[in-house]
């Protein structure tokens, strides 16, 4: 019989795991990065009549960032699209007064090149036993150990995109002083351990902040205490939520922890089926954040990533041209079963989408995670509308097909 879900689950196991898996190098060296050329679209965001947020910021504000008040949030001005140097669709946002589009289209790159890094690392290939491999599955979302990292690495230029949202709350100039401002700072800590994993996710794909900065003697900054409070409250309640569906699964219903996640798969999917299986009176801590002795030496996930980042970000800003798309933009595709979601980033989001279209009542044939491609069984373009309303309201950014790249050189 298998050991219960329960008795697998254990957050400090996990993160010795991927600490273990760390030690043993987690990038290769890169090789010298060529020029590159990336075009963007921008569209300006509406908000909603005498407001600061758009309809779909202030809908998932009400809802899910409770005791978060708007004033408390910042909102992009503008969205953009682009096709990265794989040929991948991607959405973003900045602010006018923030750090800029380059921020975001530098910062994909920057994941691009980890990825290939990571795969070149040998770390797919590295052996994880089966008491291992059973505590990530009880424990992480994403559970192969190479994806557990891929999406680490995306999760920190998300962290850095986003914050760029209030660079003028920052003395920083450029975005690779921005970068680097916010690695001394403390920021990507910050976020690992003061956000929760959806809040992040979710309010990125929907281009707002809900933090302010606050300069310090240094020259740092750091989060103003309103925004570490709002911060702790926010995700208090998650984790209040997420017990209170397990406490009335397993007492009011009387289902086993493993029945209880099956059942309310879709809730604590969305409020974190980790802060539903914490024990009583412990409280969450990111896996990567904490420190481990391996061997002797002390191992720091976190740490390695973002200084990795940053280190990559600022060798890859001057080789990347970002250029505006002014031309107008063409509509339409010859299949309607067939689109992108250039905000869709991991399992998560995968099953998220899967779900919605499915109680849609529309089956899907395929979800391509690398390439952000969906193929499902979407009728007529009416139903595609249907769809691609259902999928904004979600916080996703579909689109028809992948954005034309202005011809220019590639990384390599």
């Amino acid at each position: 019989m298998d050991t219960p879900i329960a008795d697998r689950y254990d957050r400090r196991a996990a993160s010795r795991v991927l600490a273990g898996l760390a030690a043993a190098g987690l990038f290769a060296a890169t090789e010298p990065l060529s020029p590159v050329r990336i075009t963007f679209r921008a569209t300006a965001l509406r908000p909603e009549d005498g407001a600061a947020l758009t309809q779909s910021q202030r809908m998932y504000l009400e809802r899910f960032m409770r005791p978060c008040r708007p004033e408390q949030v910042t909102s992009a001005t503008h969205r953009i699209t682009w096709t990265d140097s794989a040929g991948i669709p991607n959405a973003g946002y900045f602010h006018t007064a923030g750090a800029g589009p380059e921020l975001a289209i530098v910062a994909r790159e920057t994941v691009l090149t980890l990825w290939h890094s990571l795969a070149a690392s040998g770390l797919p290939q590295r052996a994880v036993s089966d008491r291992d491999r059973a505590v990530l599955e009880a424990t992480t979302t994403d559970h192969d150990p190479h994806e557990i990292f891929r999406v680490g690495v995306e999760a920190a230029g998300r962290a850095l995109v986003q914050h760029g949202l209030i660079a003028a709350d920052t003395p920083y100039g450029g975005i690779v002083e921005f970068a680097r401002g916010m690695h001394t700072s403390g920021i990507f800590t910050a976020v690992a351990t003061r956000w929760f994993w959806e809040l992040q996710a979710s309010t990125f794909r929907r281009g707002m902040i809900p933090v302010r900065f606050a300069l310090q003697p240094d020259g740092s900054v750091r989060y103003t205490a309103d925004s570490i409070a709002v911060l702790r409250a926010m995700k208090d309640a998650t984790i209040a939520d997420a017990r209170a569906v397990m406490r009335r699964a397993t007492t009011e219903e009387g289902l086993s922890v493993e029945a209880a996640v099956a059942k309310y798969h879709d809730d604590l999917d969305l409020i974190s089926r980790q802060y539903a299986l914490l024990p009583a009176g412990a409280r969450p801590g990111c896996l990567a954040a904490v420190p481990h002795d391996v061997d002797g030496a002390l191992v720091n996930v976190l740490a390695l990533v973002a200084d990795r980042f940053v280190e990559t970000f600022a060798a890859l800003a001057g080789s990347v041209e970002v250029v505006e798309d002014l031309t107008e933009a063409q509509h339409g595709t010859s299949d309607d079963g067939v689109f992108y979601v250039p905000d869709m980033s991991c399992r998560h989001c995968v099953r998220t989408i899967t779900a919605l279209l499915e109680s849609m009542d529309i089956a899907v044939v395929e979800i391509d995670l690398e390439s952000k491609r969906v193929i499902a069984r979407i009728r007529s373009p009416r139903n595609r509308f249907r769809v691609f309303e259902a999928l904004r309201d979600g916080g996703y950014n579909p689109v028809d097909e992948v954005p034309a790249q202005v011809p220019g050189a590639s990384v390599g």
